[in-house]
């Protein structure tokens, strides 16, 4: 039980963090005492039975029982105790959810946590709480007195980083795409317009619901891939399934599926990104197109877009045109009389798959299938084949016209276009991930510094403030970093040379460094009077990058060096540490090339080195050895000029 005159609280959540911050600004209000903290939902019910607290705050999505799932057995167990949800969801249509199923209100872990034991009071004192009955609501806070506890600068980063989540946001819910939000277990927690309109409904009516049931009977595949998701490190999931149709519909429609997971800190699922696209289209399009050639690749003997030769009834090759020439490499001398078994790769000839498709073709008029081939040089193409059986004017079978199209360059472009979105889903993912971190901790300061400024020493309030400063610079180093990738993705970086002091361009770097990490120094080794053209803006980016990269990944001592010799300039970035990890090495400067779920955007190497590559120059990677350390160094000429 609870001391007199405040509320008993269970906390719910499965970030340690987040019930950590929780804890700590609830008991601080003085009206709350929280009583206990669980992880996940069987936890939570077995806490609400042994405490009988009058308050639960419970998570939307957790990793082992959800709090949808969870929601309708607290009450069950304990009808008098109000639910608070507390979800890094937003939405009116989930609020309503959730308050259909129970609970007193919803809100989101984006609120200011200073504000949340008011909100709170609040929602139990709408629903009539006993509890709170007595305890008087805190007054509104004197505005001049927090700009003298010196918060009114955590408060305009605050409105810019809202600025930023509603952008997110915008985006979310106008895309074109479908798009949705699930928790672990698959449950619809935020979906946009596209995908209501997509699915025939409005998109309140997919809160609450199972994305399984959407999907026209392969609910089962979508907790493999989630299963897969939360088991493992994979970063992408894809699928296709029906989309339920109206009743009178008699069009039959396929959406392609990209699920993108939302890691914490310690790489475990939170939540799930969905986007849903209609490929019925492009579905419909392909198969016009196979009834297409079906009815005219015969009358067209000698084009070369197309294999096209009659085998007899055994299988031999009879016939060779142009195309067959082109596309499987043998001359007609070299071919005909052969079984056309040669050009299935060796596995497939070892199991009868060729004969099989003859047998296929017979017996129901036609055959026709997308595989493996091999050509005379034994090199392999993805091949569209269409086998046809022949008969003579009295009904004899005489043999079988075979079809074969090159369809490798089609099937790389499909899996390209399959790479660009869940490439652009994880984009998403990831920047809304990346931008958590240093909004809590801006946010954490702030409250901190707001309630107990008179009373920390010096050394405390520099150690918050250094805090704001160096997530502020995350975030503008984040801004940056994607800015300067759309460009490249759009059409390219530009640079604009000018006069550049190198020793000035390094030690501005460190000197930044220094003002993000305080704790961290930076040795700087640079001649004299050394002059270049270059872009100063790009270079310093990459330096930049290089030592955040340094800090993050690696282990002190760090340094930056600069040489010019042979009218090339030298950067040389080191660290102490272990260097990158080998599997990773190959594709270090590719870009999202990361290590695990806690290592960024997979941006900063990439755009090194391009911006060396832009100063007609590279970037390289150089692992620490006996008498090395792990060092990245950029070469450029020193006179790079405009490009």
């Amino acid at each position: 039980m609870a001391e007199p005159g405040k509320v008993s609280v269970v906390l719910v959540d499965d970030s340690v963090d987040v019930r950590t911050l929780v804890r700590m600004r609830l008991e601080a209000s003085g009206t709350f005492e929280v009583l206990g903290e669980a992880a996940d939902g069987e936890q939570a019910i077995e806490l609400v039975i042994r405490h009988e607290p009058e308050l639960v705050l419970l998570d939307v999505s957790m990793a082992a029982m959800d709090g949808l799932e969870t929601l309708p057995s607290i009450l069950a167990v304990r009808p008098d105790t109000a639910v608070v949800m507390f979800s890094g969801f937003s939405g009116d249509h989930l609020a309503m959810e959730v308050r259909e199923l129970g609970a007193l209100d919803l809100i989101e872990k984006s609120i200011p946590l200073e504000e949340l034991p008011d909100r709170l009071l609040r929602s139990l004192r709408g629903a009539g709480a006993e509890a709170v009955a007595d305890i008087p609501l805190p007054p509104d806070e004197d505005p001049e007195e927090l700009r003298e506890a010196g918060v009114d600068v955590a408060r305009v980063e605050q409105e810019i980083l809202d600025d930023h989540v509603e952008g997110f946001r915008e985006l979310f819910d106008r895309a074109a795409i479908g798009m949705a939000t699930l928790t672990v277990h698959a449950t619809i927690v935020r979906a946009n317009d596209a995908l209501a309109d997509l699915m025939s409904c409005e998109p309140r009516e997919l809160v609450g619901v199972d994305y399984g049931r959407l999907t026209g009977g392969l609910g089962d595949v979508l907790d493999r891939h989630l299963e897969t998701l939360r088991t493992s490190q994979e970063n992408v999931a894809t699928f296709e399934h029906p989309i339920p149709g109206l009743p009178w519909a008699t069009e039959v429609r396929t959406a392609r599926v990209t699920l993108v997971p939302i890691r914490d800190s310690v790489g475990q699922m939170l939540y799930v990104f969905a986007q849903v696209q209609d490929i019925t289209a492009q579905r419909t399009a392909e198969e016009e197109l196979h009834r297409t050639e079906e009815k005219f690749r015969l009358l067209v003997a000698a084009v070369e877009e197309y294999a096209v030769f009659m085998l007899d009834a055994r299988g031999l090759v009879m016939s060779w045109n142009a195309g067959a020439r082109r596309i499987k490499g043998y001359q007609a001398n070299e071919i005909v009389g052969r079984h056309f078994r040669v050009f299935y790769p060796e596995e497939e000839q070892l199991t009868g798959h060729p004969e099989r498709n003859l047998e296929a073709a017979l017996r129901d008029g036609s055959f026709a299938e997308e595989g493996w081939r091999v050509r005379q040089d034994g090199s392999r193409f993805w091949a569209s084949v269409v086998i046809t059986p022949v008969h003579d004017d009295r009904g004899r079978h005489i043999g079988f016209a075979k079809i074969t199209r090159d369809q490798t360059e089609q099937r790389e472009n499909a899996e390209n276009r399959l790479e660009a979105m869940a490439e652009q889903a994880r984009l998403l993912a990831v920047t809304a991930h990346e931008l958590r971190n240093p909004t809590a901790v801006i946010d954490g300061s702030a409250h901190a510094l707001q309630m107990s400024e008179r009373q920390m020493t010096p050394e405390e309030r520099e150690r918050f403030f250094r805090g704001i400063r160096s997530s502020a610079d995350r975030l503008r180093r984040l801004a940056a970093d994607l800015t300067a990738a759309s460009q490249l993705q759009g059409g390219g970086m530009h640079f604009r040379a000018e006069t550049v002091s190198l020793r000035e361009l390094v030690r501005s770097a460190a000197l930044r460094r220094a003002a993000a990490s305080p704790a961290v120094h930076v040795e700087v080794d640079v001649p004299d009077g050394a002059v270049l053209r270059a872009d100063e803006v790009r270079l310093a980016q990459a330096l930049d990058n290089l030592l955040d990269n340094a800090v993050r990944h690696g282990s002190p001592p760090f340094s930056v060096a600069a040489t010019v010799r042979d009218d090339q300039v030298e950067l040389r970035v080191t660290d102490a540490g272990r260097g990158a990890p080998h599997e990773l090495v190959p594709r270090l400067f590719d870009r999202f090339a990361t290590a695990g779920a806690t290592s960024g955007t997979g941006l900063g190497l990439y755009l090194v080195r391009e911006i060396a590559r832009g100063h007609g120059g590279d970037a390289v990677y150089q692992p620490p050895a006996e008498d090395s350390p792990t060092t990245f160094v950029i070469r450029f000429p020193l006179d790079a000029g405009d490009r």
